[in-house]
This record gives structure tokens, C-alpha cells and sequence, in this order.
């Protein structure tokens, strides 16, 4: 795999995803913007993840199997597939602070996407409108910003 190039075609996916996060968010369509913000997120920190790969593949030790035939270091496939359940770490690993309160948003935003609001905050974390919006435009304007920087 040209490791350069995923992390070039990752970038790409997600500022188009911020792009159309930010279009839902305007057409009031916020658990959509919710869900493509958090897609967003996690093509940004795919990307960020390949361009520190060691780090990555020593965090996840072992391999696993993709088919008859097929097996990867477990560190690649969790670069390529970024699991839900893996931003947490991954980003502690690769990222600063501010991409690490990034993913939580994210993954804020991705519980929202499934249970939208909940004026009692049980079931999600977002009571109102409002503060989903703040949420989408700050990963939006995060990930815009990252992911055409000359050093991403």
C-alpha cells in the first residue's frame, strides 16, 4: 500500500466530508451534519495516523486475518478502518490536545446522529439544537483548517 497517497486521498475525504456537514447544517438537516462531521474526524485521523504508522502498529500489536490468505499488522488495519472504538486511543497517540477534544466531539456527534436530542440528556449528551451546531461548525471548522494545512 502507498501509505503517502492513502493519507493524501484521507485528507481529501475529509475536508468533502466537513464540506457536506456544513451544507446539512444550513439545510437544517443536523443529524446528518452530526454524522458527516464525525466521518469527517475519522478520515482526518486515519490520515494523521498513517503519517505516524510506527507509533500506531506498536500500540496494536499482533496481526489479524482478512481473509484465507490475508493478514496485516492489526496497527495497519486499525489505520485503514479506524474503528469507532479506536479514535479514543489513536488519537492520544498521534494527536495534541486539540485533536484529541476534536474526537470527543465527534464522537459526541456520532451518538447524537443515532439518538438525536433528548431534552433530559440521558440518552444523549445534546439537550438542544444549539449546542449540536456549535459542536459541527467547531469539528467542521477544525478539520477545514487541519486537512488543507501544508504540514497534514
Amino acid at each position: 500500500m502507498d501509505l503517502e497517497k492513502y493519507r493524501r486521498d484521507r485528507l481529501k475525504e475529509a475536508i468533502y466530508e466537513a464540506e457536506l456537514a456544513e451544507e446539512f447544517l444550513k439545510n437544517g438537516l443536523l443529524r446528518n451534519a452530526a454524522g458527516k462531521a464525525f466521518q469527517a474526524v475519522k478520515a482526518y485521523l486515519a490520515a494523521v495516523a498513517a503519517a505516524q504508522r510506527d507509533k500506531v502498529v506498536a500500540a496494536f500489536p499482533g496481526r489479524r486475518r482478512l481473509g484465507p490468505n490475508k493478514i496485516v499488522e492489526r496497527g495497519e488495519w486499525i489505520i485503514a478502518t479506524m474503528p469507532t472504538s479506536r479514535m479514543r486511543k489513536v488519537a492520544a497517540l498521534v494527536g495534541d490536545r486539540e485533536l484529541r477534544l476534536i474526537v470527543e466531539l465527534a464522537l459526541n456527534l456520532h451518538e447524537f446522529q443515532y439518538n438525536g436530542l433528548d431534552r433530559d440528556a440521558e440518552a444523549s449528551r445534546y439537550a438542544n439544537e444549539d449546542m449540536v451546531k456549535r459542536d459541527v461548525e467547531e469539528v467542521v471548522s477544525h478539520i477545514k483548517r487541519a486537512a488543507s494545512s501544508p504540514q497534514s
